[in-house]
């Protein structure tokens, strides 16, 4: 009987009541006092079609407020996208929260940057390639103000405070004198025009990109100009759109739904939550700053010979006729005579404001997907298992933004364009048997993260490779480092070390980890040794040495 005299009040819509559907809804209610809640849920289903088996879907008074819009990923981007960008754009200019939950992101995902190693058959061509690109990537910024790790950080900033960025690879003439003759040009999202929404012959535009009829990208269509860049005061070309061909335009941004075009800030989920808390916060700033201002109030009875243009005690008065003081701490107010003041008197938070805010901020971390800890510099609540738990599923979202988003989108478009430019501008000469896919597949290794236990990480680390669980070369990589100019380093500090006659514990030939010196056997490889005489053994158990 529960069930039903809860369901029978849910749906909002209900049918018109005829017999049958009466006779169906008192039987509902007779089985449902000798079957199945989930029986009886079938039955009602059926009697009522706007009835759920799904809470979450139910009409009753609860979720009838309730009002999902249905439409697909662009439909919603049409209507609120500008808005979000800007909003989000302006709670990162304005709250330091906001602000630190984006550079935490682009911290961890980018950090000094994200390096190509070339993965080519021939190591001395894949040696000239790095020194190539190493040279390459201080001009590859056309506005000459980064180096190309410093545009990666640029374009995952914009991503998320935006939801996407759009990089220009251009082509340059081989007489601007660059190592190879292209550059990168990052341009904010507002060049791509939301707006526009036609079909061209047999292509569609939507959301300001053109697609062929089978739905590849085909052009990108841009302003000129910022749309919203007026500073000098002169509009010019700013509003002319000029399609560009989508071979020469890389664009970042986080696809959340199957189809969906444009990117949508990564703050979306926490900016309601950041815009109520920052006044919040204000407000109890202002109320303590207020309380400390004001010591007391004067109040003055009114005698018969009361002069209205006088204030309180002689002091001067405003036009109103009210004496104002300075507001300064230990303010004691004069108020006009007859006058009395009542503040409200809003419950204080006291002790509870400091948990209030952390679990506020708790929420907002979650919402930017980074940790509370990070976001707030606050680590009191956590101890070393809980931090390094927290860490490394950060670190794996971390990866999945690397690989899935910069790498794949941004990296892989402008590193294949400098391998074409560079081979059509006789900078790079392929040896035999290599091609272009070749080249433009380098493994790209992002900065390593720190140890969070340095001995500990260490250990597990050499204890892996020993097993053979993984190679040196994975471990050399993990740190964001090549393992050939690794060992080129190791094999030149050797050299050097032998040439000046120093031997170091970090040498395996000359010793072992931790400090303690080889056997002479390995000291020596050319040397002989004696074998051990059985007489000087010291074992416990020989019965010479057993009283």
């Amino acid at each position: 009987m529960g069930l039903f005299s809860r369901v029978g009040r849910a749906p909002v819509q209900t049918a018109v009541q005829t017999p049958a559907r009466t006779a169906v809804r008192a039987a509902a209610q007779t089985v449902a006092r000798v079957v199945p809640k989930t029986l009886a849920r079938a039955i009602m289903a059926r009697a009522y079609p706007g009835f759920s088996g799904y809470e979450g879907a139910s009409q009753s008074p609860r979720m009838a407020r309730w009002l999902a819009p249905k439409a697909g990923p662009n439909a919603l981007a049409q209507t609120g996208l500008a808005t979000l960008r800007d909003r989000s754009r302006d709670m990162v200019r304005n709250n330091g929260i906001a602000d630190s939950a984006v550079d935490t992101i682009v911290t961890n995902t980018i950090g000094t940057g994200i390096v190509p190693q070339f993965q080519t058959p021939d190591p001395e061509f894949n040696r000239k390639l790095a020194e190539l690109w190493l040279e390459w990537t201080d001009e590859a910024d056309a506005d000459g103000r980064l180096d190309f790790y410093g545009l990666q950080a640029l374009a995952v900033r914009s991503m998320v405070e935006a939801g996407e960025v759009f990089a220009r690879l251009r082509t340059r003439r081989i007489e601007d004198g660059l190592s190879v003759p292209f550059q990168v040009q990052l341009i904010e999202s507002e060049f791509c025009p939301l707006n526009k929404n036609e079909d061209s012959g047999a292509n569609k535009i939507r959301a300001g990109i053109e697609f062929d009829p089978i739905g590849r990208r085909l052009m990108y269509h841009l302003y000129r100009s910022h749309p919203d860049d007026l500073t000098y005061g002169y509009l010019g070309n700013v509003l002319e759109i000029v399609p560009v061909p989508a071979a020469e335009v890389a664009h970042l941004a986080s696809i959340r739904r199957p189809g969906m075009v444009r990117g949508e800030p990564w703050l979306t989920r926490a900016l309601v939550k950041l815009h109520d808390l920052d006044k919040y916060d204000d407000a109890q700033l202002m109320r303590q700053q207020l309380a400390a201002l004001f010591a007391g109030f004067v109040i003055e009875d009114i005698p018969e010979d009361y002069d209205e243009n006088e204030g309180p005690l002689g002091s001067p008065v405003d036009p109103d006729g009210y004496a104002v003081e300075p507001l300064e701490p230990g303010t004691m107010q004069l108020l006009p005579r007859g006058k009395d003041v009542k503040f409200s008197e809003p419950p204080d938070p006291g002790n509870s404001y400091v948990e209030f805010m952390r679990q506020q901020l708790r929420a907002i971390a979650v919402s930017a997907g980074v940790l509370y800890e990070q976001l707030t510099g606050d680590y009191s609540q956590v101890n070393d298992r809980t931090f390094r738990a927290s860490v490394n599923e950060f670190r794996r979202r971390c990866a999945m933004w690397q690989h899935d988003l910069v790498v794949f989108q941004f990296c892989r478009p402008v590193v294949r364009q400098w391998a074409t430019l560079g081979i059509l501008a006789g900078k790079i000469v392929p040896p035999r048997g290599i091609n272009l896919g070749m080249i433009a597949r380098p493994k790209w290794v992002p900065q390593g993260w720190d140890y969070i236990n340095p001995v500990q990480d260490v250990q597990a680390r050499t204890a892996e490779v020993r097993a053979g669980f993984r190679s040196r070369s994975d471990v050399v990589s993990e740190r964001g480092y090549n393992v050939e100019q690794v060992d080129e380093e190791i094999a030149a500090d050797n050299a050097r070390a032998d040439r000046f006659g120093i031997v170091l514990d970090s040498d395996p030939r000359k010793g072992k980890a931790g400090g303690q010196a080889a056997p002479a056997s390995q000291a020596d490889p050319g040397g002989s040794q004696e074998p051990d005489d059985p007489a000087d053994s010291d074992d416990p158990q020989d019965p010479e040495d057993t009283e």
